[in-house]
């Protein structure tokens, strides 16, 4: 039995958790900054930093009471490493290397993005069994700072196929949120309005960029603008607590969106899936939380799909600690220089 004490504070989550064997959930505590940086309409860096040297001892040791374990029972220490903002990533690093040297544990460096592809592993049912994914798998990974197909040979084994080459679809609903004035964070914001809206009301586009796995979601977010600014008269984004003018009809700009982001992923994971003949597809990703998307992939591809329940797709320590397992029980152990890294690829550990 292997238990592993992880911790995530990439961006304005701060969470830790215990793992064990690299499925079983014995704790998992999120202290989340959601509320402080809507005022800004997005994460404030130097905020975030701040309010995660506030919460980080408390949260630890929520985690370690949550897991009914002490010290001794913790055989190896985890942590977020990249990619992320420094000032957030710095002080989950600091706190682990303080804890693994204190107490004489193995530290763990683990990049964020496969934490999210990891979440698919979790026992989250609490079946007391681990998940059985087969090699090779396709993780489409759908985030606030990232876009990505990445075909899995094995743990640890990643090929990138495609990645966004301008915004990430998560920072495409935060943007979209803002020129419509719904709020912060943009993707439940953007999914709550659809809901009333007609999906085809308006034809915005869909980069494919031809044959390339590649994402763009630029040209979409400007059609969105331009459809706003008739109805504003204006070239600025809407205040946050202004919101949207009466005649404008939110409901279907924000549903026409959404089917047009939705459209794209799934058509580019369902192509790169064919391609390279995976086994499974993983959704991953804060952004995997969105209804429409999950239901879409799940009834259009022809292969099983794995989906996180909604509280494993946002940031958390319970994924940092899956993926972690694997690289522990490889040796891939990190050394006391072990440093942050805003922009880590995933092909780069």
């Amino acid at each position: 039995m292997t238990k592993i004490l992880a911790i995530e504070t990439s961006c304005d989550e701060t969470a830790a958790a215990v793992i064990e064997d690299g499925v079983f959930i014995r704790s998992n505590i999120v202290a989340s900054q959601i509320e402080i940086h809507r005022r800004y309409g997005g994460v404030f860096p130097e905020v975030a930093s701040r309010q995660h040297i506030l919460a980080i001892n408390t949260v630890i040791e929520d985690a370690l009471k949550q897991a009914q374990d002490s010290w001794a029972e913790i055989d190896a220490i985890a942590v977020t490493r990249g990619p992320g903002l420094v000032g957030s990533l710095l002080v989950g690093v600091n706190a682990a290397k303080g804890l693994a040297l204190s107490l004489g544990l193995p530290l763990v460096g683990v990049n964020h993005l496969e934490g999210h592809i990891y979440s698919n592993w979790l026992d989250h049912e609490r079946r007391g069994k681990a998940p059985r994914i087969k090699f090779p798998s396709l993780a489409l990974i759908v985030s606030g700072g990232h876009t990505e197909l990445v075909l899995i040979r094995g743990h640890g084994q990643y090929e990138i196929l495609g990645r966004t080459i301008d915004d990430a679809a998560g920072e495409a609903f935060d943007k979209v949120a803002r020129i419509l004035g719904i709020g912060f964070p943009g993707g439940p914001a953007i999914q709550k309005a659809a809901e009333a809206g007609n999906p085809a009301a308006f034809d915005f586009p869909r980069a494919r960029l031809g044959d390339s796995f590649n994402f763009s979601f630029s040209g979409l977010k400007t059609a969105v603008l331009r459809v706003v600014q008739k109805y504003t008269n204006t070239d600025k984004m809407l205040p946050p607590d202004e919101g949207p003018p009466a005649r404008m009809p939110v409901a279907d700009i924000a549903a026409s969106f959404q089917m047009a982001v939705v459209d794209v992923l799934v058509s580019k994971a369902l192509a790169a899936a064919e391609a390279y003949n995976v086994k499974e597809i993983l959704l991953a990703g804060g952004v995997s939380a969105n209804k429409l998307l999950r239901e879409t992939l799940q009834a259009q591809a022809d292969r099983p799909v794995r989906i996180p329940p909604l509280w494993l797709c946002t940031d958390n320590a319970a994924m940092i600690g899956a993926a972690a397992y694997w690289r522990y029980q490889a040796g891939d152990l990190a050394d006391w220089d072990l440093d942050v890294v805003a922009n880590l690829r995933l092909d780069q550990g």
